[in-house]
């Protein structure tokens, strides 16, 4: 695998990133690997007859990514790890929120803001709700690479039956199986409610991201890592579980992409359309979480059926 973790080079096409205006985007902007010999240097280390590979998330949601793999290595066998699009708009949102980035307490009102913020030229991070539309993604995937270079792995998956999963991966790939031991948590931290503390530190680490573009990525991320600590000190390990009523709101949007994904794929994501407790990887590890049906519609209104979860593309 490559050297440095997600350096998003199939996004660019060998010309400098978007000059992105959401906040922290100009920094990260900066460790975004474009240059086409920097790239190929990320995998020297690798003997010849090895496969090589690499995991950007955001490829499957690009359009021009998914374009520029298809011509660059049209042999790429790519492998797609799908979550429940909620379950990562959510997850997506707290990892912003916690980091001090995200100005909006409220999950509910950052996707509403979204297609603004989309507008004002916001990195693909903050497209909480777009990165979750996997049925037009995987159906243009498939327009552009055979089927059988593609794997499409549920992230429930690699949570409840690990070993298994990874199986099919190397199976895939045609390389060895390795045993797994353990598997890691995710990549947790401590919650923080909206209040004066977050108030005060959150604009300060915003502007600190601002003029961070400045300076090498990791000097900003040195300085900044006191001010994240100050925003996370009195914090809980609990996280708040969406309501009913918030899933409902954030799953709406996503159902008619659903029924696309499964029509593409011929499988079911019924587990998907239902209202379901948890959804962070140690809910799902410790068997909570169980999907609860949607009630039927009522006459008149359309009627959800069961129909027929980042690469690697990775969403």
């Amino acid at each position: 695998m490559s050297r440095v973790k997600e350096p998003k080079y199939y996004m660019c096409g060998d010309s400098p990133p978007p000059a992105y205006k959401g906040p922290g985007d100009a920094h990260s902007n900066q460790e975004w690997v474009w240059q086409r010999e920097r790239y190929l240097d990320l995998f020297d280390d690798a003997p010849s007859d090895r496969l090589r590979g690499e995991s950007t998330p955001f490829y499957l949601y690009n359009r021009d990514a998914r374009r520029r793999i298809a011509a660059d290595v049209p042999q790429a066998r790519v492998i797609a790890v799908l979550r429940d699009p909620v379950d990562r708009a959510y997850s997506n949102w707290m990892h912003l929120w916690m980091d001090g980035l995200e100005p909006c307490a409220d999950v509910l009102e950052a996707v509403r803001r979204e297609p603004t913020r989309i507008d004002r030229g916001w990195a693909p991070f903050w497209h909480y709700q777009s990165l979750g539309m996997y049925g037009r993604q995987v159906a243009d995937l498939y327009d552009h690479l055979p089927r059988e270079q593609v794997l499409l792995v549920r992230y429930r998956e690699l949570v409840d039956e690990p070993s298994l999963t990874l199986d099919r991966v190397f199976g895939f790939l045609g390389v060895g199986r390795a045993e797994i031991d353990t598997i890691p948590s995710d990549n947790s931290r401590r919650f923080v409610q909206d209040g004066p503390r977050v108030r005060a530190i959150a604009p300060v680490i915003r502007a600190g991201a601002a003029l961070g573009q400045f300076l090498p990525p990791e000097v900003w991320r040195r300085i900044s890592r006191p001010l994240v600590a100050q925003l996370h000190r009195n914090g809980t390990t609990s996280r708040p579980r969406l309501t009913p009523e918030q899933r409902a709101t954030l799953l709406e949007p996503h159902l008619p992409d659903i029924e696309l994904l499964e029509r593409v794929t011929g499988e079911s994501f019924a587990d998907w359309k239902g209202y379901r407790d948890g959804g962070s990887f140690e809910t799902r590890r410790s068997g909570d979480g169980a999907a609860v049906p949607r009630p039927r519609s009522a006459p008149g209104e359309a009627e959800l059926t069961d129909g027929v979860e980042r690469p690697a593309l990775r969403g």
